[in-house]
């Protein structure tokens, strides 16, 4: 079992108190993936026993790192830094670090930080509870990288963040070879999961009250390949499409040399899949593609776009991008841009490129200086921004049904907005009128836009008919999570597992 202080008695005349549970925090860094794969280490955390850190000194801290971004590694040390004063106030605090920066950086972690008592990889996430407790057993830390995944991560226990509205991994890892990215390596090759157990844990969101979903994968149109199906992804969304009481479905993301047409008849034929894709296009030089390693051009780009319009008129198309690639020129940025303008996209994920150690381009010659990529990421950002605003301008006083979320605007104290998601994604600060009834995170309002910036829409209700509330599942689900989380008495269930020191395990190679 897991070793927890004794709790100090409130009773002087008390013998014993029964032992306080011992308390954690994840800290979370990067993609979807990352996030997604946090809600399976809090889930690994709460059946073995742990609490979440309701103020004060968590007894436990989770980094899970991400090793794509710039100075990835200079923001985790130095948030393990901070830590040092918490460690030396108390001797039981334990400290791990998992994801990708574990992955690829492994026994340097501990060589840097040597407070650290933990350090685990992508593979084997399952591991951090046994990890954690073999480090207390022991009195040392515990350095477990596996060089392939040791169990599928859906299989592992999971709390959601949202009530209403759930991550469903249907592959991990990348067959791609894209020159700057790393993921492959640290993530491994493609693995799918199987068509139904895919859809049984959808189905079982749902059954728990979740009204939303978002299929997730590293490059989700590949889908299928692993099991020699390559149409599975299209069947996959319209399989989606029927199961009652799932109103929303959206996936990311796609990549475009293997975004086909029977997905886009499936986005469109499927009521519940939003009118929403994230199309990565990285940069509009044919040239830059090439080195890259991004297996198709500006104009296929494009095209698969106006595909995309004209059977989703209403579609939403973000995309990332990348500026100042080795050896970009002007022309190549110009390139860039005319991509960008003729694609209209609704928001755009935009990147200064910086080297990352281990990736073909980080060994690249003709480095872009810093301050032309500098000055050419100002250009893009301007170009999108107005043609951000220029498109949400375009859906003033159309009406859009939104699901309402838990997050609040930066401005919500004072304006008294709520927020929500329309179909196609975009968010939505609303108003509710004096005397209607507010909604709950996870209830549907459908109101008339009003205004618009280049990254959010304005509705503020001026005639009683501008606003609708339609109370859903989700809601309910919302409540019941709100009345648990107050310490009201929740449904028999089981309790924590005993956590065994486990049997060290060697790196698969």
């Amino acid at each position: 079992m897991i070793s927890t202080p004794a709790a100090q008695p409130t009773d002087p005349t008390a013998s014993s108190a029964a032992p306080a549970p011992r308390s954690y925090e994840v800290r979370t860094f990067g993609c979807q993936m990352n996030v997604h794969d946090s809600e399976r280490i809090t889930g690994l955390l709460e059946a073995a026993g742990y609490v979440p850190a309701a103020g004060g000194e968590p007894d436990l801290v989770v980094f899970n790192t991400c090793a794509v971004r710039e100075n990835a590694d200079n923001k985790l040390y130095g948030n393990l830094g901070q830590l040092v004063p918490a460690k030396k106030r108390n001797k039981d605090l334990q400290i791990a670090v998992g994801g990708c920066l574990a992955q690829k950086d492994q026994d340097t972690i501990l060589e840097k930080a040597p407070w650290v008592d933990v350090v685990f990889g992508t593979h084997n996430i399952g591991s951090l509870p046994t990890l954690l407790e073999r480090s207390r057993h022991n009195a040392e830390a515990q350095l477990e990288i596996l060089d392939a995944l040791e169990v599928f991560p859906s299989t592992l226990p999971t709390k959601r963040d949202s009530a209403y509205s759930g991550w469903v991994s249907i592959s991990v890892g990348c067959n791609n070879t894209c020159t700057f990215c790393i993921v492959p390596s640290l993530r491994g090759k493609e693995r799918d999961r199987r068509p139904g157990d895919v859809l049984a844990e959808v189905q079982a969101l749902v059954d728990d009250g979740a009204v939303e979903v978002t299929l997730l994968g590293q490059n989700v149109n590949s889908y299928g390949v692993e099991f020699g199906d390559r149409g599975a992804f299209a069947k996959l969304l319209r399989a989606c499409g029927q199961i009652e009481g799932l109103e929303r479905v959206r996936f990311t993301s796609p990549h475009p040399a293997a975004f086909t047409d029977d997905v886009i008849d499936a986005m469109a034929e499927t009521p519940n899949v939003m009118p929403q894709l994230h199309m990565p296009l990285q940069s509009g030089s044919n040239r830059v593609l090439r080195q890259m390693r991004r297996s198709y051009r500006s104009r296929r780009f494009l095209e698969i776009l106006d595909t995309v319009r004209e059977r989703i008129p209403q579609a939403a198309i973000t995309t990332d991008i990348i500026v100042g690639f080795p050896g970009e020129t002007e022309q190549d940025f110009q390139g860039t841009l005319d991509v960008v303008a003729a694609s209209r996209f609704s928001s755009a994920y935009t990147f200064q490129y910086s080297i990352r150690p281990g990736t073909p381009a980080g060994e690249m010659a003709d480095q872009v200086p810093k301050a032309v990529v500098q000055e050419r990421f100002e250009r893009l950002v301007a170009l999108q921004d107005r043609i951000a605003a220029e498109e949400n301008r375009r859906i003033v006083g159309r009406r859009v049904e939104l699901l309402v979320t838990a997050e609040a605007g930066k401005k919500s104290g004072l304006t008294h907005r709520l927020s929500g998601r329309a179909q196609d994604q975009r968010l939505v600060h609303f108003s509710v009128p004096q005397g209607a009834e507010a909604p709950r995170p996870g209830d549907f309002v459908t109101v008339t836009v009003t205004d618009a910036a280049a990254y959010h829409l304005i509705a503020d209700p001026r005639e009683p008919g501008e606003y609708a509330l339609r109370r859903s599942r989700a809601g309910d689900a919302w409540d019941r999570r709100q009345a648990e989380s107050c310490g009201v008495p929740a449904a028999d269930g089981p309790g924590p597992r005993p956590v065994s020191l486990g049997m060290p395990s060697l790196p698969v190679r």
